[in-house]
């Protein structure tokens, strides 16, 4: 499914004015607080009318004001989770994903799941893992309990879209990372289209297929998630310490010391040990922060992983600092280095290098299946 939109809408002090098309898949807005992400969100849902605006979702029209056409929320079939889940606190688990599945015919729809296929309860709660937790109130869930379970109950009403308004801000680094592999799955198995509102870059960067970058009501980048992370130009807007590149890799073995190889068209890598079987495909992080580079093939040193590469490009900042865009076998990779570092070692446009990671520095929130 895509989604077409073109909204403008007036705070006092704020003017939203955003336009983006979001293609099948995850679709991450990001952007910091304030930014307008959760004012889109509620404009798709209709839970906000805008001054102005169209948004069509795989053909059928939402909104367009100059028609006068805005269908109720309830006939837009967006499947909306919340930050902090709202579930129905007397009512048990079961009840409350059984209300999402009563709502569906309730509203005209017909009950079926982005393949066409009836979306079945049984399948759900397989995959969202929450049969143990079927008899229990909403009181006796955790956090991460809870926004399955919400996650669980939207996806049931029969949403031709499902619109997350940064479900996991609320969770400690543990719950989060407890959820994030659900909703990986979901994307990969389900293959429901889903909006999905961040300011956390860890969350989009394994989730997401499209990046709409936000800042102050307007959008200052919007495509493909590689394509947006390893683009110097969008670091300021993503955060220094964010900017980074996304290598796809398959797992190749567990070696008996703890490491994990993989494949990649960039090379071999090693990372600490990966909870997946071999073979399976990955999207891993690599923070720009955490990349060296060298003119010649370094030896004796404790990294593991060098990667020989060619330079694509030199971005240099404000302050004393530059990024420098690798390809690496077709794969892109950033390095953040001081702009005295790139005129010591003379680098340029074309030159080759190698590109040094220490296993240990890619963390394990940056590791996440490729769909």
């Amino acid at each position: 499914m895509t989604l077409h939109l073109s909204l403008t809408h007036h705070f006092p002090g704020f003017t939203l004015q955003v336009a983006f098309d979001a293609s099948p898949g995850v679709t991450a807005l990001f952007g910091r607080s304030g930014s307008g992400k959760t004012t889109v969100i509620n404009a798709v849902a209709g839970l906000l009318r805008p001054d102005q605006g169209r948004i069509t979702a795989n053909g059928t029209v939402l909104l367009d004001t100059e028609a006068g056409c805005d269908l109720p929320a309830h006939r837009r079939r967006i499947g909306y989770v919340f930050q902090d889940a709202r579930l129905f606190p007397h009512l048990t688990v079961r009840q409350n994903l059984l209300y999402g599945r009563w709502f569906a015919p309730r509203r005209g729809a017909m009950g079926k799941d982005a393949s066409g296929k009836p979306a079945d309860f049984a399948r759900i709660v397989d995959l969202l893992d929450i049969a143990p937790l079927l008899d229990r109130r909403p009181a006796a869930l955790s956090g991460g309990e809870k926004s399955r379970v919400a996650i669980g109950r939207a996806i049931l009403s029969d949403p031709r879209l499902l619109a997350l308004d940064e479900p996991l801000a609320a969770l400690d680094e543990a719950r989060k990372a407890e959820i994030l592999p659900y909703l990986e799955r979901l994307r990969d198995e389900l293959r429901l289209p889903i909006l999905y509102v961040s300011h956390a870059m860890a969350e989009v960067a394994r989730l997401a297929n499209t990046i709409v970058l936000m800042e102050a009501g307007r959008v200052t980048a919007a495509g493909p998630t590689a394509e947006i992370l390893s683009d110097p130009a969008t670091a300021p807007g993503l955060g220094l310490r964010e900017a980074g590149a996304l290598l796809v890799a398959r797992i190749d073995r567990h070696e008996a010391d703890g490491l994990t190889r993989l494949d990649s068209a960039a090379g071999p890598l090693w990372l600490p040990r990966v909870a997946a079987p071999p073979g399976t495909p990955l999207r891993i992080r690599i923070l720009a922060q955490d990349v060296m580079l060298a003119t010649t093939r370094p030896q004796d040193i404790s990294a593991l992983n060098i990667l020989p590469a060619t330079i694509r490009d030199i971005r240099p900042g404000d302050g004393p600092g530059a990024l420098v865009r690798l390809d690496a076998g077709g794969e892109t990779i950033l390095a953040r280095i001081t702009r005295r570092s790139a005129d010591a070692l003379a680098l340029a446009p074309g030159k080759p290098v190698f590109a040094i990671l220490k296993a240990v520095s890619v963390a394990q929130e940056s590791v996440g299946r490729d769909g």
